[in-house]
């Protein structure tokens, strides 16, 4: 609870105290009046001053001047009945404000408890930086830390850029980036990202990308982002208040005015000036839009809250709406699926030494930072000597020529032996085969295969039963790898050896279906298609920063079980948000109806604006626990 809020709580306390103790002391007259105004400034100061701003600005209809009209003419109305020898009730007034603030109070709380997940969040930016410059270690801001510059971390502190380490072991908390508990153990050549926390240990790191590069900047800049993305849902309501308001109190003056004029003219009866008006102002209480305006956006941002507070960063309210309509997944396979880490399994049908042919193929793609690349560098396990290699050119969804020690090497798949008219072996095996050719002769081919990540079994189990109707996977790999993986996790369709631009045609079809349809991806070739789907999901630890840049959804920990988690975040999300809606406009109607045929008071009034609005901000504390489900 903060300041401002404390202080409205001790405003509520003493005005409800005032309002209690008034009943039970016998007071006439102008006493009686000015004990109870002083109740009521003490309780509605605040909701006058906004009304009145309101008026000075244009900015006319909205809930403070429905209230401040709706009171003052409560009191207006209770001077005239004492005018007129009548006791009168001044209560209504006091007691109208003070149960609006009680659940603009609750409103309060609710956004505070939002906006503490965000703000736990938050605190993964670091204060500083420790870099290691001639022997000395020097405390700077890390936006001056540049990529190459070794940084030392202690043991409590946060790892302020990414980077990998070159000494020392340790284990980092990184449950503010993904959410799980359990620590990451690392060492030396591992890689760390910003934002986690170091538990123990002296880690010395060098650093990879800049402050504005890095995993927090990232994640930071997509949180701050997230509340500008409204829903369908909150764009409705905002339109809906701008036509509702005025339409309310236009309605609330033809009601205090039509009648009573009819009555004289038509009934030749006596103005019940007090009767229609009385009914006009209990008909402005009860119309407030207060429940809708609070509740569905709280509704949303606590759900994003939540979902953050998972390891599931939603950049946007509209998003999360969408996410919940998904019936179509669409995934990648390398680094989705699979862990995206290659091994070398075998060398099959070598005119040459085996090592010199992995050697070779090593070096033409030592320049290449594809997960192939890695594995056949790390299946070499020397330093490349780039000074051996030129003339390297990468042909997308083929593979790459280069000239390494003058000799031109070719290293890729099928597609490029053909593609050059060179004979090649077909391997059997299951996994991605290289083919080598040396001065355009067939020199073998290597076996490298990819692990499915352990979890990615029941992740398709698990969006299966969270209504997800068809699961398909496109790859660039071949059909062979394609198919096993398919056969494995038992996904419904799959299309293999895509080029980045198939891929956006692929997808292209299957948006055909007008299902909704969520795309999952972490390259940077995913990057359009990850932007052409209804939703895109990115993995946010080892993603590129073009796909984590054009998802509408970053997984922080890469793990797949997440998406059916966000998935079932969404839904419930948006069951709240509709249960909201239809209690507030149904239980509205109702009283509507009653207090224009006179049936309502202004304590049913009061039940029906300030009584709606705090069960429906209660429901909504309800999107808060959504990283639960």
């Amino acid at each position: 609870m903060n300041k401002k809020q404390k202080k409205m709580l001790i405003r509520i306390i003493i005005a409800g105290l005032m309002l209690i103790g008034l009943h039970f002391l016998s007071m006439h007259g102008i006493i009686r009046f000015s004990a109870y105004m002083v109740s009521y400034l003490i309780i509605g100061y605040d909701i006058l001053r906004k009304a009145f701003n309101g008026i000075r600005n244009f900015r006319v209809f909205d809930e403070s001047l429905l209230m401040a009209v709706a009171t003052i003419g409560a009191v207006a109305l209770a001077i005239y009945n004492e005018a007129d020898g009548n006791s009168g009730d001044y209560v209504e007034a006091v007691a109208v404000m003070l149960f609006y603030q009680i659940g603009e109070f609750f409103q309060g709380l609710a956004v505070g408890k939002s906006r503490k997940n965000i703000a736990d969040l938050m605190a993964i930016r670091p204060d500083y930086a420790n870099i290691e410059s001639n022997g000395e270690i020097k405390k700077v801001n890390p936006s001056e830390v540049k990529a190459g510059d070794i940084i030392i971390v202690s043991a409590g502190e946060k790892v302020p850029l990414d980077g990998i380490i070159i000494e020392g072991t340790s284990s980092l908390n990184t449950s503010a980036l993904t959410g799980e508990s359990a620590p990451r153990y690392v060492s030396i050549n591992d890689e760390v990202i910003s934002g986690s926390v170091n538990i123990n240990g002296l880690l010395k790191i060098r650093v990879t990308k800049s402050f504005g590069e890095s995993t927090v900047s990232k994640i930071l800049e997509l949180v701050e982002n997230a509340s500008s993305r409204k829903s369908k849902s909150e764009d409705f309501i905002t339109k809906f208040a701008r036509v509702y308001t005025p339409f309310v109190v236009i309605s609330a003056i033809v009601l205090a005015v039509v009648p009573p004029i009819s009555e004289m003219l038509l009934l030749k009866q006596p103005v019940l000036w007090t009767t229609w008006i009385y009914r006009a102002l209990t008909f402005l209480v009860i119309s407030c839009p207060c429940a809708l305006v609070i509740s569905i956006p709280l509704s949303f941002f606590a759900g994003i809250g939540g979902a953050s507070r998972a390891g599931i960063l939603i950049k946007g309210s509209i998003f999360l709406e969408t996410l919940s309509k998904v019936r179509t997944v669409v995934f990648d396979k390398t680094g989705t699926l699979t862990k995206g880490v290659f091994e070398v399994n075998a060398v099959h049908h070598n005119k040459t030494d085996e090592s010199k042919l992995l050697e070779y193929a090593a070096l033409a793609e030592g320049l290449s930072s594809h997960p192939i690349a890695l594995s056949l560098r790390k299946a070499y396990k020397k330093p490349i000597d780039i000074s051996r290699i030129k003339d390297v050119q990468e042909i997308s969804g083929n593979g790459v020529i280069a000239k390494v020690d003058d000799i031109e090497i070719m290293a890729g798949n099928e597609k490029l032996m053909k593609n050059n008219n060179i004979e090649y072996i077909k391997c059997h095996s299951t996994g991605t085969i290289i083919h080598i050719a040396i001065n355009k002769e067939y020199m073998g081919h290597i076996v490298i295969s990819d692990v499915i990540k352990p979890e990615s079994e029941e992740a398709v189990k698990r969006l299966k039963k969270s209504g997800i109707k068809n699961i398909i996977m496109l790859t660039g790999d071949l059909k062979s790898v394609a198919k096993d993986v398919a056969y494995r996790l038992k996904i419904d369709k799959y299309y293999a050896e895509l080029l980045p631009n198939e891929k956006t045609e692929k997808l292209e079809e299957i948006l055909n279906d007008k299902n909704v349809t969520a795309f999952v991806g972490d390259g940077i070739n995913d990057a359009p298609v990850l932007s052409r789907a209804d939703i895109g999901i990115a993995m946010g630890n080892s993603g590129s920063d073009a796909a984590i840049e054009a998802a509408d959804v970053v997984l922080m920990d890469d793990n797949p079980l997440k998406i059916s988690k966000a998935v079932n975040i969404s839904k419930k999300c948006l069951r709240i948000v509709k249960q909201n809606i239809y209690f507030a406009l149904g239980i509205k109607f109702i009283c509507l109806v009653l207090g224009a045929t006179g049936i309502a008071n202004m304590w049913l009034a009061v039940f029906a604006d300030v009584g709606v609005m705090i069960i429906c901000i209660f429901n909504s504390f309800r999107t808060l626990l959504v990283s639960k489900s």
